[in-house]
């Protein structure tokens, strides 16, 4: 897990699902910048502008983002947000930290598996004696790096109770 230069790609950066694959990660926290975004039954209409956002936020202040990791709280069939982590508090943001423990799992495919995706993530809770509060996902690249990169990769990433 690093912090990577974004001059060094076009747009999002290559993903290496290793070090987040089936494991317990620990923050304390973390510190996140928070954008709103607009979704049609759970589909982002305006994640792109959101990101774009963030990115001239961060940018202005000289601001990294640690993985380039980016959680999305779907809030409601209407309404998600998204948390950019950032190596720093940047004024005009509202910012949010996290802490404790968390539970990922990489998927890799369409998005259109993510229900599948759900249940295959609740089953390993389950045999692994484990219990979620509350469930992030991690959508590692815009669809048109993941055709790039040939790989669409998703993390599922739920603070244990």
């Amino acid at each position: 897990m690093n912090t990577e230069n974004k001059k060094e790609f076009d747009c999002c950066p290559p993903f290496d699902p290793e070090p987040w694959d089936d494991t317990i990660i620990t923050w304390k926290d973390k510190t996140f910048i928070r954008e709103k975004v607009c979704t049609f039954f759970y589909m982002p209409l305006n994640f792109g502008s959101a990101m774009r956002k963030l990115s001239k936020k961060m940018e202005s202040s000289n601001a990294e983002s640690p993985d380039w990791l980016c959680l999305s709280d779907h809030t409601s069939k209407w309404n998600m947000d998204v948390y950019l982590a950032t190596d720093k508090e940047i004024s005009g943001c509202e910012t949010f930290r996290l802490s404790g423990k968390y539970y990922c799992k990489v998927y890799e495919g369409p998005f259109k598996d993510t229900g599948k995706w759900g249940k295959d993530y609740n089953s390993r809770l389950t045999e692994k004696g484990l219990k979620t509060e509350k469930l992030y996902m991690w959508y590692t690249t815009c669809p048109k790096c993941a055709k790039k990169y040939g790989k669409n990769y998703t993390v599922f990433i739920g603070k244990l109770n």
